[in-house]
């Protein structure tokens, strides 16, 4: 059966016009010839059975189906041109090992650690990525995953890797510090993670705190662990965020504890490993060194940095 693909020059030379909007910059982009560049757009269009541009006195515009075919093929070839950097990227030395991770995670443990994987794998290049919450992939592209214990990967081999420890934090010379270290958190501005709107209420009950406010849920509200986390530096409340998370500005004395209760958070993370990956040496490598990090942790080493 035959594909119906259009040559990439072809579809090169339509991206430039619908960006250039005319032929003539698209031609100078391209360091080709006018006639080249209509040459390509006629091609196209007979290919596709679709006029795509329209020409007029005022030069070259898109039709509406160029439009609508434009704004599908433009991410497309952006796709396909990050594909081939990555391609070309690989060490031909050396092994690749693609991990996806929670932000948090990723950014507050996993890479201030990284540096000792590396020292003992000078081969493997590793290639950090966002693991999405609360998102459905039928067949992620990671070689290895760290997310939350409720994860989805259909397929992959899962184990718990380590828990989560929930502390309040709230700025040093902070006009809530006070209030909050006596357990009185009813008038107390409390700062929201909108993927975890029931945390502070979690972390009340935990803690037996009675003054508390009336709604729990009420608060300024923040996408990311780390816009909560410059909010608390701000003081434009106090935070709930894990203890990993916040470890660094703890001993450095940026930030402190408001209270001094730690709660278990309201979940773990596990280590998800692709089911075509599992024997080989480098994911059983990570793999291994993550299980020495946790345990380094447990027995109470400090983070890298301290």
């Amino acid at each position: 059966m035959p594909r119906h693909l259009p040559s990439t020059r072809a579809l090169l030379v339509f991206d430039a016009v619908a960006r250039c909007h005319g032929v003539v910059k698209a031609a100078e982009e391209l360091c080709l010839t006018h006639s080249a560049v209509s040459q390509q757009l006629r091609l196209l269009e007979q290919q596709l059975g679709v006029r795509l541009v329209q020409r007029g006195a005022r030069g070259t515009t898109l039709t509406e189906a160029g439009r609508r075919y434009h704004a599908q093929v433009a991410g497309d070839l952006l796709r396909l041109e990050n594909h081939t950097i990555e391609a070309m990227a690989q060490r031909p030395d050396g092994v690749r090992l693609l991990v996806g991770a929670v932000p948090v995670l990723a950014e507050r443990w996993l890479l201030p650690r990284l540096p000792g994987f590396l020292a003992q794998q000078p081969a493997c290049s590793v290639h950090l990525q966002v693991f999405p919450t609360q998102v459905y992939m039928e067949e992620p592209h990671y070689d290895v995953g760290l997310q939350y214990d409720d994860a989805s990967w259909p397929g992959a081999a899962v184990r718990p890797l380590r828990g989560e420890r929930v502390v309040a934090v709230c700025a040093p010379r902070s006009r809530w510090r006070a209030a909050a270290a006596q357990g009185h958190f009813r008038e107390l501005p409390l700062l929201q993670l909108s993927s975890r709107l029931g945390a502070w209420e979690a972390w009340f009950a935990q803690a037996s705190i009675v003054d508390r406010p009336p709604n729990p849920l009420v608060g300024h509200r923040f996408d990311l662990f780390s816009m909560v986390l410059e909010a608390v530096r701000a003081d434009l409340g106090v935070g709930l965020l894990p203890h990993y998370g916040v470890a660094r500005e703890l001993a450095s004395g940026e930030l402190c504890l408001a209270h001094p209760f730690e709660a278990d958070g309201p979940r773990g993370y596990s280590l998800f490993v692709a089911p075509h990956r599992a024997d080989d040496p480098a994911v059983k490598a990570f793999c291994e060194w993550l299980d020495g990090q946790v345990a380094e942790e447990a027995e109470g080493a400090p983070p890298p940095g301290r």
